[in-house]
C-alpha cells in the first residue's frame, strides 16, 4: 500500500489465522544470517514457536522476549516449555515477570509486557506493531483459555509492518533491549523510558514513561471542525473515558466502535461517552471472537492522523505496561485503516 507500511487485518472475514500466518511466512523466509526479534504478550501457538525453533537451527539469529505470566497466567506454559527445551532456543529466550501484587484466582496483577513487536530482517527489514498475539493453538489443549481471552486468530485484529529502515530499526533496537535488559518496576525512570523516535511524518512512542500519554495529548488538539474516529477493544478507565467526552463537549464529532464486551468496555464508561455526546457503537460478533483492534483517526480539514499500537484504554495500559504506539500522517495508512473503520462500523449495532 506505500513503501512506509504495510497493513494486515484479521477478522470473521478474513482466512482463517490470517495473521499468525503472515508472521509464520516471515519467519521461514528468514535466513541463516538473518535476524529475528520477537516480543509479545501471549504467544501459545506451539507451529509457530517450532517455526521460530527451525530458523534458529538453520542459522538465523532468534530473540524472543515473552511475558511470562499475563493476565491468565499460565496461558504461555507450552510454548515456554518448547522454547526452553534443549533444543530450543536456549539463551535467546527471555522471559519478563515484573513485580507485583500476588495473583487472584490464576490472573496475574502485576505490570505486563503487553506490547506485540515482531522485527525480521529479511527479505527487507519490517518491524510489526499492532494489536495481534499468536495466542491460540491447533489443536487447541485448554478451550477454556481461548473462552477466556477470546479467539485472536478469528477475531478482528491489525498488525501494521513498518518497512521505514530507520523506524523498523529503532524498533529492532527497543526489542533487543528488553530482552537483553528484562525490564522491573523502575524502568520509567530510564533514559529510554521517554525516547521517543520520529521519523518523517510518523513518531514512534513507547511506555512505560514518566511523560504525558501521547495518545490523549494528541486529541486535546482537536475541537470543532475536527473528526475523531476511536476502535477500542478495551475503556475500562473512567478518566479516559472522560477525555475522550471532553472531546466532543469542545465540538468536535467523536464516534467510538467497542468491543461488544462489558468486561473489557464497561457500561460506566459508555454512559460517560454517551452523555458527552460521542456517537457510541457495539460491535456485534460471535461468542469468543474478539475485537481486540485499537487504532484512532482524526482529521481536520486539511490533515490526517492515524495512531495505532498496543495500548488500551485502562488504567494498567497508561500507568503500568509495557506498550508501543505509534502516530503518522501517512495518507495511504490513513485511509487503509478508514477503509476498516467503515467495514466494522456496518457491524454495529
Amino acid at each position: 500500500m506505500s513503501d512506509l507500511f504495510e497493513v494486515h487485518f484479521g477478522g470473521p472475514d478474513q482466512p482463517p489465522r490470517r495473521l499468525r500466518n503472515v508472521l509464520l511466512e516471515k519467519v521461514e523466509r528468514t535466513p541463516a544470517g538473518g535476524a529475528i526479534d520477537w516480543l509479545t504478550y501471549y504467544f501459545r501457538d506451539r507451529e509457530l514457536a517450532r517455526a521460530l525453533i527451525k530458523a534458529r537451527q538453520r542459522g538465523a539469529r532468534v530473540r524472543v522476549t515473552l511475558a511470562a505470566k499475563p493476565r491468565i497466567a499460565a496461558a504461555n506454559e507450552s510454548v515456554i516449555r518448547l522454547l526452553r527445551a534443549d533444543d530450543g532456543l536456549g539463551p535467546d529466550l527471555t522471559l519478563v515477570n515484573i513485580a507485583g501484587l500476588p495473583a487472584v484466582a490464576g490472573r496475574s496483577r502485576r505490570p505486563q509486557l503487553h506490547a506485540k513487536l515482531y522485527c525480521f530482517s529479511h527479505p527487507d527489514p519490517v518491524a510489526y506493531i499492532g494489536s495481534f498475539n499468536p495466542s491460540g493453538d491447533a489443536p487447541e489443549q485448554h478451550p477454556e483459555i481461548i473462552h477466556e481471552i477470546g479467539d485472536q486468530d478469528r477475531g478482528h485484529n491489525l498488525l501494521v509492518g513498518i518497512k521505514d529502515a530507520t523506524l523498523a530499526r529503532h524498533l529492532r533496537d527497543h526489542a533487543r533491549r528488553l530482552h537483553a535488559d528484562p525490564p522491573g518496576l523502575l524502568y520509567r525512570f530510564r533514559r529510554v523510558a521517554d525516547h521517543d523516535i520520529l521519523c518523517g511524518d510518523t513518531r514512534l512512542y513507547f511506555w512505560p514513561r514518566l511523560t504525558s500519554h501521547p495518545v490523549p495529548a494528541l486529541l486535546e488538539r482537536f475541537a470543532r471542525g475536527a473528526k475523531v474516529r476511536i476502535a477500542a477493544s478495551h475503556i475500562r478507565s473512567l478518566a479516559a473515558a472522560r477525555r475522550i467526552g471532553a472531546l466532543a463537549g469542545r465540538g468536535a464529532a467523536v464516534e467510538i466502535i467497542a468491543d461488544a464486551t462489558r468486561r473489557r468496555v464497561t457500561p460506566a464508561a459508555e454512559r460517560i461517552l454517551s452523555a458527552a455526546g460521542a456517537r457510541f457503537r457495539r460491535l456485534r460478533h460471535a461468542e469468543s471472537t474478539p475485537m481486540h483492534l485499537k487504532f484512532v483517526l482524526a482529521q481536520t480539514d486539511s490533515r490526517y492522523w492515524s495512531v495505532f499500537g498496543s495500548y488500551n484504554w485502562t488504567l494498567p495500559s497508561f500507568w503500568l505496561n509495557h506498550e508501543i504506539a505509534a502516530v503518522t500522517e501517512n495518507a495511504d495508512l490513513f485511509h487503509a485503516l478508514r477503509q476498516r473503520w467503515q467495514y466494522l462500523k456496518n457491524l454495529c449495532d
